[in-house]
């Protein structure tokens, strides 16, 4: 075996080499890109989930098909805090007013998955069995604002909450787990909701 030879086999093997580091990036690469995707399409399917419920619930407060039975619509958000939120409204649109509980949970309760950030957000109907899905929920914040459009600060209101008049929520959702140490991320706004109930004052 001659010099040249030696040659041709060092270097067949260093560009054998490379090649297969190239395969190696670029399966990653598409590992990758397939998983974000994946995760990407999750995540909107999440919080679009979420949203839907919100805002259909939120838009009822103090709706109630028998109108007598709530007949002063100042009265009825029972309580208002920056992550737990509680009305009077008609869920079921039967003429009987029922109690809506929203609460966001601890991260404790979702422990199980990698994500340290993901929590429950809790729907309690007239103090029923909390209800709730690990949709990778990471936020949920009330912003709540007076006729003028200021922004009420005094929190929580257990009483004259009357003058709240219209609501801004912020929800964010993620994947349970990372990629890279890297979470996707989805995020929702609605920017100052006002139930029609809240105007008949």
């Amino acid at each position: 075996m001659g010099f040249s030879t030696l040659l041709d086999i060092v270097g067949s093997v260093i560009i054998g080499g490379l090649i297969l580091l190239i395969l190696f990036r670029l399966n990653n690469s598409a590992t990758a890109n397939l998983y974000n995707s994946y995760s990407e399409a999750t995540v909107q399917q999440s919080i679009v989930s979420v949203v839907q419920v919100l805002e259909s619930d939120f838009r009822k407060i103090g709706y109630c098909k028998d109108w007598n039975k709530i007949p002063d619509p100042t009265k009825a958000i029972l309580y208002a805090d920056t992550s737990k939120f509680v009305f009077l409204t008609d869920i079921d649109n039967d003429g009987n007013v029922d109690t809506l509980d929203y609460y966001l949970g601890p991260t404790s309760a979702l422990s199980n998955t990698p994500n340290p950030r993901d929590r429950f957000l809790y729907r309690v109907v007239n103090n029923e069995t909390p209800r709730s899905a690990n949709v990778g929920l990471t936020e949920f914040k009330i912003t709540y604002y007076n006729s003028l459009g200021d922004t009420i600060k005094t929190l929580p209101l257990t009483s004259n909450t009357g003058q709240i008049h219209t609501i801004q929520i912020d929800v964010e959702t993620q994947n349970s787990e990372a990629m890279d140490s890297t979470y996707v991320t989805s995020f929702w706004r609605q920017i100052k909701l006002s139930a029609k109930n809240l105007q008949n004052r």
